[in-house]
């Protein structure tokens, strides 16, 4: 099987469905609110390059690369993704893809790269890698191979290359969950990535999808929290013009409604709601964690925990 429930992996699992897989795996099974979803694993992957014959073609054009020069990087990321895009997809794996997703019985998945080196002492793939926000049947599989081939993209290759990983065997998994449409997301520290205290969590905060402060488009909201009572220590709120949702195909961007651009994205309840969970997911890992969240419909959703790096 080259396809499984996000809730039959765990920590132990990482070389086979990456950090992100494992990381979500090990948090369904603790009772965390973790969207459902199945993960296509590495070696499906790794299936795919042998059968199409694409390994000496991709390790071809990696050993031509002239790392100090940014053309010949785009170069060969260029022709390695165009040669994944354009090779077959194969039937069994196509079609134990799409029975996955046809027993989660949704219409809108969110589809994350896990490559099988995140997170490791090695180094960390945060963000190296892409993600599909509400991709739809119809664009699954296209959106597997875009999650693929971006093990490739120029800024993977250099930083395969800056990790001195560049002789070191990294595959990925791909991630496939319910798409959390949110309302209000964002990311949270259960240690102050700037004081360092141990006694204190940072909560970020921004209207819509939560890849507005990934990809650092928007100032958000701060909250910062005493991990010992709970207390609200420290509150700021950013102003926002822009968020992003589904669209006809795929995310858009729109603008904020005027009443709350100005407004606080979490009241109180709702920070100590998160602090909680959180705090749970730290407890249970027994270290400080970076934590992606999705809050739709009352209810909070966790996409991601990763340790956190900086400290």
């Amino acid at each position: 099987m080259l396809v499984g429930n996000i809730r039959d992996f765990g920590a132990k699992d990482v070389g086979s469905v990456g950090g992100k897989g494992a990381s979500l795996g090990e948090m369904t099974t603790a009772g965390l609110p973790v969207p459902p979803g199945f993960v296509v694993i590495a070696a499906a992957f790794d299936r795919f390059l042998e059968e199409t014959d694409l390994i000496q073609e991709i390790r071809g054009q990696i050993a031509k690369v002239n790392y100090a020069d940014v053309a010949s990087v785009d170069a060969a990321s260029r022709v390695i993704r165009d040669v994944i895009s354009d090779a077959r997809f194969p039937a069994d794996l196509s079609e134990e893809i799409m029975v996955a997703f046809e027993d989660l019985g949704i219409r809108f998945a969110a589809v994350r790269s896990s490559a099988t080196a995140e997170d490791s002492s090695i180094a960390s793939w945060a963000g190296e890698l892409e993600s599909y926000l509400n991709t739809t049947e119809k664009s699954l599989l296209g959106n597997v191979k875009k999650c693929w081939a971006s093990l490739f993209t120029p800024r993977a290759i250099v930083y395969r290359n800056e990790k001195g990983m560049r002789d070191t065997h990294v595959s990925v998994a791909v991630v496939v969950q319910e798409m959390v449409q949110s309302e209000i997301a964002g990311i949270a520290f259960t240690v102050h990535p700037v004081t360092k205290d141990p006694n204190q969590m940072i909560i970020e905060a921004c209207w819509g999808l939560g890849e507005m402060i990934v990809g650092g488009m928007v100032t958000p909201d701060s909250y910062v929290i005493d991990k010992r009572d709970g207390t609200l220590i420290d509150v700021n709120v950013a102003e926002q013009a822009k968020m992003l949702a589904r669209g006809a195909s795929g995310t858009k961007s729109r603008a904020v409604s005027k009443n709350d651009r100005k407004r606080q994205k979490l009241d109180g309840r709702q920070i100590r709601e998160i602090a909680t969970i959180c705090s749970k997911i730290e407890k249970h890992y027994g270290f400080p964690c970076d934590i992606e969240w999705a809050f739709e419909k009352g209810e909070f959703f966790i996409v991601q925990s990763r340790p956190i790096t900086t400290l």
